[in-house]
């Protein structure tokens, strides 16, 4: 079996794990008492906090372990926010963020007060402009978030530039590194960062939080004395010194893996359009992570996709609205605008094979084409007929991409300069059907209500 999501979650390191284990002998005593046992404990904290803001590049005393990188967001935008109360409640967030970021915007536009939230959009490769950062921010700003790279497509953001704009304007910038801090450090002048330990191959339910000196925060919820009060409860000590000496173990490696993967992923990228037809590669084609590579396929289900290159060996990741519990897409792909049906992401973890990511080209273009069959999808082979100068397409109770195909598939049967209105009720179409007007050369009109679900306008002009 071939893991290629490492983008969730990357496999244990061999080194977490060797640390886990020994530390799980030496690590179980109270850190903060003074005997024997609580002061190894305490050694064993201050030197994983040392290697840990190493990585980072920070002071020690400015970082702190939390249970998640969830809870590390979490507490780090509360706090900020909190800190800088006096100069108002205004939050800026890039249309892109990880869920976690998006859920605690959410959170403060509900608190008591009403706090105010500014999103920022993102190009057709998912990175903010600088300069719209820039003109959000205003004089009762207290936050900005952005994340380091995109969870979903890899696209890199421009943090350092951001950063600047913010620090001109007075306003500190919270970074989620998750994605990216693994393989490097984040330059710029930022203030706060967030990270998640089981991203770059430590274990779970360990997250960073480091604040700068000289950024204001306040702690919310009851205080404690762990953690400078910024995450209460007792240390997983074992699970920190595992996630701090993976963090310095894959840092070694970083150089030479990050070369070994854009090479395997550069490979997906170029090779995937020639194999499999209608398919379109998001994210920045050169400004990315290493190890993601993300690609659309027109006329697919993508939750069957998944299951199908599960069955042939892969375990790949999805943003399409049919793999997902909520029935729309990725926030992601939608804020980009791309194509969101037959999504597939693949993340290479550290160590993945040329041997493997050949064996996944060669499975594809089959898997692809037996569940466009099974969808009844078009073919190049479909005959063209002609028919009136506008048509309807009925598609109303059908999930992606059934609405895209229906279209594809009367498209031929207008004139040139005829119209098809697509009826449908899925959130999916809303995005899907402009992708696919872009990709085969349409002119999309836009959409209009109609009596049940929402009427999608295409215009034949070729």
């Amino acid at each position: 079996m071939a893991y290629f999501d490492a983008a969730s979650a990357a496999p244990l390191h061999p080194v977490a794990r060797q640390a886990l284990l020994a530390s799980l002998d030496e690590g179980w005593a109270d850190p903060a008492r003074l005997y024997r046992e609580g002061r190894r404990a305490r050694l064993l904290l201050d030197a994983a906090r040392e290697a840990a803001a190493e990585a980072v590049g920070c002071r020690a005393d400015e970082l702190v372990f939390t249970p998640s990188g969830t809870r590390a967001v979490h507490s780090g935008v509360a706090g900020a926010l909190a800190g800088r109360r006096r100069v108002g409640r205004h939050l800026i967030v890039s249309a892109v963020e990880h869920s976690s970021v998006l859920h605690a915007a959410e959170a403060h536009e509900r608190a008591d007060g009403g706090g105010s939230v500014t999103q920022v959009p993102v190009d057709r490769t998912g990175a903010v402009d600088p300069a719209a950062y820039a003109a959000a921010l205003r004089e009762d700003t207290a936050l900005a978030c952005l994340q380091s790279a995109n969870h979903e497509v890899g696209t890199e953001q421009p943090v350092a530039e951001v950063a600047e704009a913010c620090r001109t304007a007075g306003v500190p910038l919270l970074v989620d590194a998750a994605q990216s801090l693994g393989w490097g450090r984040i330059e710029g002048g930022w203030s706060l960062l967030t990270a998640s330990a089981h991203k770059w191959g430590g274990p779970s339910g360990v997250g960073l939080l480091v604040v700068r000196k000289g950024t204001r925060y306040a702690p919310q919820g009851p205080g404690d004395e762990r953690e400078s009060g910024r995450a209460p409860g007792f240390e997983n000590l074992p699970a920190i010194v595992a996630a701090a000496a993976s963090l310095r173990a894959v840092r070694a490696e970083a150089a030479a893996e990050a070369a070994r993967l854009r090479e395997l992923t550069e490979r997906i990228r170029s090779r995937v359009p020639g194999l499999v037809p209608d398919v379109e590669v998001v994210g920045d084609p050169s400004r990315r992570l290493p190890g993601i590579v993300t690609f659309s396929c027109l006329y697919v289900d993508g939750e069957t996709l998944l299951h199908e290159l599960d069955r042939a060996g892969f375990s790949v990741s999805s943003g399409s609205s049919c793999t997902s519990s909520t029935l729309t897409p990725s926030h992601v792909l939608r804020a980009m605008g791309v194509l969101s049906e037959g999504n597939v992401r693949v993340s290479l973890p550290p160590g993945a094979t040329a041997e493997d990511v050949e064996r996944f080209l060669e499975v594809l273009p089959g898997t692809v084409a037996a569940v466009r069959e099974k969808l009844g999808a078009p073919t190049a082979t479909d005959t063209v007929r002609t028919a009136g100068p506008d048509l309807v397409v009925d598609a109303l109770g059908r999930r992606c991409p059934v609405p895209v195909i229906e279209l594809a598939k009367v498209i031929g049967d207008v004139p040139v300069g005829g119209t098809v209105r697509v009826l449908s009720d899925d959130e999916a179409a809303r995005l899907d059907i402009p992708a696919w007007c872009e990709m085969r050369g349409q002119e999309y009109l836009g959409e209009e209500p109609a009596e049940r679900g929402t009427a999608y306008l295409v215009r034949r002009t070729g």
